[in-house]
């Protein structure tokens, strides 16, 4: 059984938005849960709310954090849309997070950036080069491509997804942690994000791979499954 988790994430948003639901059920669960961020967020094109980006987001990132139950935040300070060219030194970030926090597994964004974004790319990544390393799970929270054909179809552009077989967990989820802490991203949820239409679209359920799967047959702390993990 997993029970200490840690989400690798780029920027902050990235764990209310993506990963929220699965880091609140696994904390109300009873796991460990933390999250390492690589950017403070500064080079987004959002800015629903007035004053520095910089500084905003990191706030930001802490309430949402709160609201999820988390027990561990780090907060580094890498180029936001910059992390592709970083290398090496984007796996000493993960790293030396996956040995202060000790975890289980990590959860990162899927191999192709969900959204596309290469800062997304990179730090999973970094995530799936220390799990091997390091003998630790790396599971990848993932949209089904029906998901992403209807975002696509309702001007949605970017989003990449995966055929069903490729998904080797699908989990019931609840989002009421997960929507209470996207509120506390208000520079980033600003009306006509794809973000509301993306959670209409999967209803109660998350899609998840396994980028590297260490130890086979682990029970993930996420929510009761509804496919069976492949064997």
């Amino acid at each position: 059984m997993t029970t200490s988790i840690l989400a690798v994430v780029a920027h902050p948003d990235d764990e209310s938005f993506g990963l929220g639901a699965l880091l609140a059920q696994a904390a109300a669960a009873g796991a460990r849960v933390g999250v390492l961020c690589l950017t403070h967020g500064e080079a987004s094109t959002l800015h629903g709310v007035d004053g520095d980006l910089r500084e905003i987001r990191e706030a930001e990132l802490h309430a949402a954090a709160r609201r999820l139950g988390l027990c561990w935040v780090r907060l580094l300070d890498r180029p936001d849309g910059g992390l592709a060219a970083l290398g090496g030194a984007l796996v000493a970030d993960v790293a030396a997070a996956v040995a202060s926090f000790s975890p289980d597994a990590l959860l990162v964004f899927d191999s192709t950036g969900i959204s596309g974004h290469p800062d997304h790319v990179a730090a999973t990544q970094a995530a799936v080069q220390v799990g091997r390393r390091s003998g630790v799970d790396v599971v990848a929270w993932t949209l089904p491509e029906s998901v992403t054909r209807q975002l696509d179809d309702d001007g949605f552009h970017g989003f990449v997804g995966v055929p069903d077989s490729a998904v080797d967990v699908i989990v019931e989820i609840d989002r009421a942690a997960q929507l209470a802490a996207v509120q506390e991203h208000p520079s980033q949820a600003v009306p006509g994000s794809p973000l509301w239409r993306r959670l209409e679209l999967l209803g109660d359920r998350e899609h998840l791979r396994y980028l590297h799967n260490e130890r086979s047959g682990n029970t993930l702390p996420f929510g009761r499954a509804v496919t069976a993990e492949p064997a």
